[in-house]
């Protein structure tokens, strides 16, 4: 069967990382995706493993994952030429993305109202920090602001109420929040193929955020008090905690149904002793008593290495996980055969890149391409998008396409 985006235009103009990755989902499934970007300085995002504390390589990791098999347009939308060649463009476009802001949009020439003027058609799919309406609705945000921060995640993964927040992770709100921007944009599309209308398409940070805190909110929302994070030797239950063992790998303990699994759980640990430890013997006493379980725990995980531990206990069926790295994934085996990594001959040092976080049985994905240089395919799209070969002349001599 054929991609199910083969044929699909889609001018890719938002910048760094949600925006952009929503564009790359659509290019797995078939979608011709153009990778619009300012003549001269591009996509910021380009710059971004040159930051400290950031991973260091010589390929452009980042880059990688914003922009592979797009084609790429360098277009100066501050420029009254380059909006008319957006537009131009947009006749012919079936999705504009976006991540602006409402009025830099209007400054732009792309704002809603503009584009789908001339593309009733338009999926027009706009990403903000924190909503489109409101006092905060011009507030630039980021994911380590208006997802992590804002959503209260920050607060609530701190391992010590006393301690300083979690900081977040290079754009782990900016990817779940792609997804939810593409998931708009496919419903956008099915509404079009039953009405025939284009329609407009939010998300923003601020909102993906409070969804992945959502069960937390809700229970504020319905008056509950929401405890904070324990250090771990006060914890409140000993067996869903974290655990070192002799390798210095963590552990970590999920025995949800504690009151049927803790004698599979002593057995697996190797200590029957512990069955019989009147502070441990029953649940309520098992609770009173965490922190003198975890600290009971300490001494006996340390003998062993992660990875026996969870052939130990994953032979009794109880859910434990090793803490993985983040360079685990270059050697994660389970991550090949699940397409969580897939082949991408473009990347060095490994071939492989982090796919798209969901499979269509019947659907092959495009072979992921490399990321585009700043305006490498300006020609070629611009011919595509009906102009001619002196139109793209003179908008070069302009300073206008590069």
């Amino acid at each position: 069967m054929s991609n199910v985006f083969e044929g699909l235009k889609v001018i890719d103009a938002a910048n760094y990382v949600a925006g952009p990755a929503a564009a790359v989902l659509l290019a797995d499934f078939g979608a011709d995706v153009v990778k619009l970007e300012p003549p001269g300085s591009g996509d910021l995002y380009r710059n971004v493993p040159r930051m400290p504390n950031l991973p260091k390589s010589e390929h452009n990791w980042a880059w990688t994952m914003a922009a592979r098999t797009k084609r790429g347009l360098a277009l100066d939308l501050k420029h009254p030429d380059g909006q008319t060649v957006l537009h131009r463009m947009i006749a012919k476009a079936d999705v504009f993305i976006t991540n602006q802001s409402p009025k830099a949009r209007e400054r732009l020439g792309c704002s809603h109202e503009m584009l789908t003027a001339i593309n009733p058609r338009l999926i027009y799919a706009s990403l903000t920090g924190y909503g489109e309406t409101g006092p905060e609705a011009e507030r630039p945000g980021f994911d380590a602001t208006a997802y992590w921060a804002r959503s209260g995640l920050a607060d609530a993964v701190r391992p010590d109420p006393n301690g300083p927040p979690a900081m977040v992770n290079m754009a782990m709100g900016d990817q779940p929040a792609a997804v939810a921007l593409y998931a708009a944009i496919v419903t956008g599309l099915l509404q079009r193929e039953r009405t025939g209308k284009g329609q407009w398409v939010t998300t923003s940070l601020l909102a993906n955020g409070v969804w992945a805190n959502a069960v937390m909110v809700q229970a504020a929302l319905c008056g509950a008090e929401i405890p904070y994070r324990q250090p771990r030797h006060k914890a409140n239950n000993a067996l869903t905690c974290f655990y070192l063992c002799s390798d210095r790998r963590w552990l970590s303990l999920l025995i949800m149904q504690e009151q049927r699994d803790w004698p599979r759980f002593v057995q697996a640990l190797g200590q029957p002793r512990l069955a019989q430890d009147s502070r441990f013997s029953e649940l309520s006493q098992r609770h009173a008593n965490a922190a003198e379980l975890v600290t009971e725990l300490d001494a006996v995980f340390v003998q062993r290495t992660a990875a026996e531990w969870q052939r130990r206990f994953e032979a009794e069926g109880l859910a434990v996980g090793v803490v993985a790295r983040t360079e685990d994934a270059v050697s994660d085996e389970q991550m090949r055969i699940a397409n969580a990594l897939v082949p991408a001959p473009d990347v060095p040092f490994t071939g492989l890149t982090v796919d798209s976080p969901f499979q269509v049985a019947s659907m092959r994905k495009v072979a992921p391409r490399a990321a585009p240089g700043l305006g490498e395919h300006s020609d070629a799209v611009l011919l595509d998008y009906g102009l001619t070969a002196a139109d793209v002349a003179a908008l070069r001599r302009s300073g206008v396409v590069s």
